[in-house]
């Protein structure tokens, strides 16, 4: 592979924190290899159209200040675009055009499954990129930037609806992103010491959850001294139930990719508590004995539903997910001038690069369910019946690897 001049830089799929840190990373180590960096906006809508464009920005010392690594979202922008869905015979052609009238040699691009798929994809057409894996649902094999800020924001946004929760005795459904996989659900749910946590990867047993509700949220106003009490309950929108369906917004149709649109897992497990709760002989007892009850108007212990939404993957973004940003940028840049296209970031620990195909790096990692067990020993209800915990000893002898 020749020496390359310059590279583009694309960020494509979701929003998330990190990525501001990637663009810069690449900028500024393209620069130290004596590389121009552009951006090609508005990922892979900006890369089809890029043709049509009469310049480019040009990642200069100048326009990388201007950029914080540490707010969430893209300053290359985002879109959701399969290349080869386009209803263009010619879509390769015109996108090689567009790189070349610009003279991009090479593109670096964030992004996650769907956005690797392009990057194999493209790959195939002789266009080199090298992949940054991105994804706030960490459902990629290596660590994807933008992970570890969802958790973190997720977890805040848990702990802060305690305090309404408490004021008014109202057990709190949050729903929160993570579409096939539960990581974010699971790790940010631990992090705000939610009650329950719901995830993909275990269908659920509403009686399960009931009971363990029942046990938890009843003795907790019962032993207070002002009678006040909460349960979180924090649950993915890709939630599947005992029969391992999932719940989808038939009337949202499907996304650029295929995608059919999650929605209402909030809102089913509420339904499915307040059923029970309506049907459960000890509530009206319960009521009354905790002076919660009026008649007619307070009857059952309120159940709420909260969907952060797109707060998840806004705002700030975590410092560790600033630091890996900025690693995997200028490791992307340093594989495409090793001419080790193809490939995704793995991370840079050391002077030592890890990478892996993308073809291997987008499938699909779940959350590993022998770790559950753990949690659930420590009191989390999971939606099934609690498992115990089977640990294995394991001395480590030589470098630790990071893990999150």
């Amino acid at each position: 592979m020749a020496p390359i001049k310059r590279i583009g830089v694309i960020t494509s799929g979701g929003d998330c924190g990190g990525l501001n840190a990637v663009i810069k990373g690449v900028a500024r180590q393209a620069f130290s290899e004596g590389i121009e960096s552009v951006v090609i906006p508005n990922g892979y809508a900006g890369l089809y159209n890029l043709v049509d464009f009469d310049e480019v920005v040009l990642l200069s010392a100048e326009r990388i200040s201007k950029i914080e690594a540490s707010l969430a979202g893209s300053e290359a922008g985002h879109s959701r675009v399969k290349i080869s869905k386009i209803d263009d015979p010619q879509k390769y052609e015109r996108i090689k055009k567009g790189l070349k009238k610009f003279g991009i040699e090479a593109l670096i691009i964030s992004g996650g499954d769907d956005t690797g798929s392009v990057v194999v994809d493209l790959s195939a057409q002789d266009i080199p990129c090298v992949h940054v894996p991105k994804t706030m649902d960490l459902d990629l094999q290596p660590y994807s930037v933008g992970g570890d800020s969802a958790i973190n924001r997720i977890a805040t946004f848990t702990r802060d609806l305690k305090t309404t929760g408490m004021s008014h005795n109202r057990v709190v459904v949050i729903e929160v992103f993570g579409r096939y996989v539960g990581h974010t659900a699971f790790r940010g749910g631990v992090g705000a010491e939610a009650d329950c946590i719901l995830i993909p990867e275990i269908p659920v047993d509403f009686d399960v959850v009931y009971e363990n509700m029942k046990s938890t949220y009843f003795n907790r106003i019962l032993r207070s001294d002002v009678k006040a009490g909460t349960y979180i309950i924090v649950v993915a929108e890709g939630l599947k139930n005992a029969s391992g369906e999932m719940l989808y917004d038939e009337s949202a149709g499907v996304d650029a990719f295929g995608h059919k649109k999650l929605a209402g897992a909030g809102k089913y497990v509420r339904q499915q508590l307040e059923k029970r709760l309506k049907s459960d002989p000890d509530v009206p007892k319960f009521m009354k004995e905790t002076g919660m009850l009026v008649p007619g108007i307070y009857v059952i212990p309120e159940v709420r539903e909260v969907t952060p939404g797109h707060l998840v993957r806004s705002g700030g973004s975590y410092a560790y997910d600033v630091n890996f940003g900025y690693r995997a940028g200028a490791a992307a840049v340093l594989l495409l001038v090793a001419g080790k296209t193809g490939n995704t970031v793995v991370d840079l620990i050391g002077k030592k690069i890890e990478y892996v195909s993308t073809a291997e790096a987008i499938k699909r990692r779940e959350v590993d369910l022998t770790e559950i067990a753990l949690f659930e020993g420590l009191g989390i209800c999971f939606g099934r019946k609690p498992e115990k915990f089977a640990c294995e000893l394991s001395e480590v002898k030589g470098r630790i690897a990071r893990r999150l």
